[in-house]
């Protein structure tokens, strides 16, 4: 199944008052295995960046005053994660913002039913404990070094590894394989094993049915046979 692993960066925490999305980062993940492709843009907001903002992830209004304009690649962004289901961490703030930045520009907003929350997953795993991507990385051993501050696709990358642990981690291989042999069973899967040509002296074929003096002793035995049940 393919999936988008994907966080957003923002000047605020509401776009209802005007808080724009400016970095988007989106990491395709295929039976829960990253394949490589990822979508990752920076958006000029057209507005200023609050100082708060700018502490947590360090885009300031100068350096995102030359990037695109979202509605200038908001086609390719949905081309990019099309119709798959959308994971983020507390995803209702990343899909609020990604359709506020839609309805500016009269498209359609993503379906929410495609929303995928880990800190939802996390809380019914771990329930009472730190949910952040931060506490959660550290639970399960994920390297965060390098995240001095917070960036859209570096999180996603780490929310990526995230959900894997989420889902089952080293357990997932195990239960692929458990289906994988059940679909064999049931005659889902063709497999065709290849034989190696022997290399060693060929023997003579043994001789596999009964000798005359073996069927004179077999007829010999039926005929004491008193009353049989197919006579």
């Amino acid at each position: 199944m393919r999936e988008i692993v994907f966080d957003t960066e923002t000047t605020g925490l509401d776009p209802k008052t005007g808080d724009r999305m400016v970095e988007i980062g989106c990491i395709e993940m295929v039976n829960l295995v990253p394949t490589g492709a990822t979508y990752h843009a920076y958006f000029n907001p057209e507005r200023d960046m609050p100082a708060g903002a700018e502490a947590v992830h360090g885009l300031s209004a100068a350096f995102l005053s030359d990037k695109p304009l979202f509605r200038e690649v908001a086609q390719e962004l949905l081309d990019f994660i099309g119709d798959s289901p959308l994971v983020a961490h507390n995803a209702g703030f990343d899909f609020g913002f990604l359709n506020a930045e839609l309805a500016l520009i009269a498209m359609e907003p993503v379906c929410t039913t495609r929303m995928v929350d880990t800190v939802a997953i996390a809380r019914k795993r771990h329930p009472g404990a730190k949910l952040s991507l931060d506490a959660l990385c550290s639970r399960y051993g994920i390297d965060r070094s390098h995240r001095v501050k917070h960036g859209a696709l570096l999180d996603a990358e780490l929310l990526a590894q995230v959900y894997v642990e989420l889902k089952g981690g080293r357990q997932i291989g195990l239960e692929l394989a458990a289906e994988a042999a059940m679909a064999e069973i049931a005659g889902e899967q063709t497999i065709v094993a290849v034989r190696k040509a022997p290399t060693g002296p060929r023997r003579e074929p043994r001789p596999h049915f009964a000798s005359q003096a073996e069927l004179a002793r077999h007829r010999e035995f039926m005929a004491g046979i008193e009353n049989p049940l197919w006579g």
